[in-house]
């Protein structure tokens, strides 16, 4: 398995089918596509637990300063699984 298909996985697997459906599509969609650097920094992001996590990618909390600059955090909140084909 390679370091993308278990983040695919992991984000596919959170715990909360909210997360689950944010999160998988997001990699579904952008996974490919992630540097190296961008691939450590989603792997950082989903370490958040499921509600500071939501909070955050809905805007009502914000994160930690170091995972904030994280192209993915920022994706993610932008990301609209309709657009997609979701």
């Amino acid at each position: 398995m390679t370091a993308a298909s278990g983040l695919l996985f992991r984000c596919w697997h959170r715990g909360t089918r909210e997360m689950d459906l944010i999160l998988g599509r997001f990699a579904d969609a952008a996974i490919a596509s992630l540097s190296d650097d961008e691939l450590d920094r989603l792997e950082h992001l989903i370490e958040v637990p499921d509600p500071d996590l939501y909070a955050a990618l809905t805007g009502d909390k914000p994160l930690a300063t170091r995972i904030c600059h994280a192209r993915c955090s920022s994706a993610s909140r932008h990301f609209r699984a309709v657009e997609h084909g979701a």
